[in-house]
């Protein structure tokens, strides 16, 4: 056994796009419930059984377990039973044969003298009747959660081969009244903590490559600006206050430049800054609104939304401006582009139907498909392994972040109990 240690109306505006005013007026719950929709094409029957000695902590380790592996689309929970294990219990492997599960987990948690708590478990192979490891994660009770997703994060990789983002973390933002807040959360939505809160929109949040900063937009000073907020200290720095609007950032992969949207110079067009601010120096030059710049994965090409076509179209440019090639062509409305890190898959928001839907395309092919059956979906986010989307959307008539599988079959609604959430987005591995 290893031993670790665990320390938001689409309007095409003459400006530029954002979404920001439209949010409930009640009050923001910090709490979700999670509802998991869908089957994928294969999913691995697991067991969790219920960690010896759970009851003293805070959370139920093995519930929120497997909700994580659940949510992924990789996974159905088979039941344990009521009787609970440690990592060192021999399990049944002919029982849980009996129940057609493939794996199954089991582990313990106990209070140590110092008042922090030991998470330990093993995951077992139940086909081949195999030992395939376990990990302890010491940590405090607030940090119960974060081992319960570390857990998750070592199942996942052992039975799939990709990296787990259950230990990752979401931003997002909500209007309760007259206030603005900008949330940090759990990827499940849980253990949210508000960042940052105003009476003036906030808006366009955006994770950098380490997790240690988030970009976003305020309208502080009753004009868009970009800001960024270092999450372990939260002291922040403006790092885009020009003449008209700023908005949209977007970080390189290395960290060290934003793209940005500005009319310092006219129409919205793409510029690049610092992160640290300084002179800004302009990428694309059109005649049209050129806005919503996201980088690609190597870093060598920036993804952004123009209408100099006449409609709002997704282009590509290289990373240091110069001409431009139009990727989307089917309809006539496409907006909020977004790389996957992988390099593989391009999500969108396309106009179709009267409605607004989240599109995948393909990269390698150029396919791309609605994949949700809603019809106000907004701003999607890829997590770190590229294999989910986290976006905003309207579900049962409440503005709601739900995540889906790229592939569209399993999704997952967090909905708020007491308001509305929008702006998503995921942040990096690790964080």
């Amino acid at each position: 056994m290893t031993t670790h240690s665990s320390n938001l109306s689409f309007k095409f505006s003459g400006v530029f796009f954002f979404f920001a005013a439209l949010f409930s007026q009640t009050a923001v719950q910090a709490q979700f419930r999670v509802d998991v929709s869908g089957v994928g094409l294969t999913q691995v029957p697991i067991s969790i059984a219920a960690f010896k000695g759970e009851a003293v902590g805070t959370q139920k380790i093995s519930a929120i377990v497997s909700a994580d592996l659940e949510r992924s689309g990789q996974f159905r929970s088979i039941d344990a039973g009521t009787v609970a294990m440690d990592e060192n219990t021999q399990p049944d492997m002919s029982a849980f044969r009996q129940k057609a599960v493939d794996a199954m987990a089991a582990g313990s948690v106990t209070r140590l003298a110092d008042g922090r708590y030991d998470v330990r478990f093993r995951l077992w192979d139940v086909v081949k009747g195999s030992n395939l490891g376990g990990a302890s994660h010491v940590v405090t009770a607030p940090n119960l959660r974060l081992a319960a997703h570390k857990v998750s994060d070592y199942i996942y990789e052992k039975l799939t081969g990709d990296k787990g983002v259950f230990s990752t973390k979401i931003a997002y933002i909500t209007k309760a009244g007259t206030r603005y807040t900008l949330w940090t959360a759990d990827a499940d939505g849980e253990d949210a903590f508000a960042a940052l809160t105003n009476t003036e929109p906030i808006i366009s949040p955006a994770w950098s490559p380490n997790g240690a900063q988030l970009a976003y937009v305020s309208f502080e000073a009753r004009k868009p600006e970009i800001w960024v907020y270092e999450v372990a200290t939260g002291k922040r720095r403006l790092v885009a206050g020009f003449k008209g609007s700023n908005s949209g950032p977007s970080w390189s992969p290395d960290g060290r430049t934003l793209a940005i949207t500005l009319t310092r110079d006219g129409n919205s067009q793409i510029y690049t800054v610092s992160a640290s601010g300084g002179e800004p120096a302009r990428l694309s030059r059109s005649e049209g609104i050129d806005t919503e710049a996201t980088y690609s994965a190597d870093g060598k090409s920036i993804y952004f939304m123009s209408d100099r076509g006449g409609a709002p179209q997704i282009y590509k440019m290289g990373a240091s401006g110069g001409g431009a090639t139009r990727v989307t062509f089917s309809g006539n409305y496409n907006i909020s582009p977004t790389l996957s890190p992988d390099g593989k898959w391009l999500a969108y928001i396309s106009r179709a139907g009267g409605g607004y839907k989240l599109f995948v395309m393909d990269l390698s092919s150029g396919a791309a498909n609605a994949i949700t059956d809603t019809n106000a979906d907004e701003k999607p986010s890829f997590s770190a392994n590229s294999k989910l989307i986290l976006y905003a959307t309207k579900f049962q008539g409440r503005e709601a972040l739900m995540t889906t599988t790229v592939d569209g079959r399993i999704k997952t609604k967090l909905g708020g109990a007491g308001g509305d959430i929008r702006e998503p987005a995921w942040a990096p591995m690790g964080h």
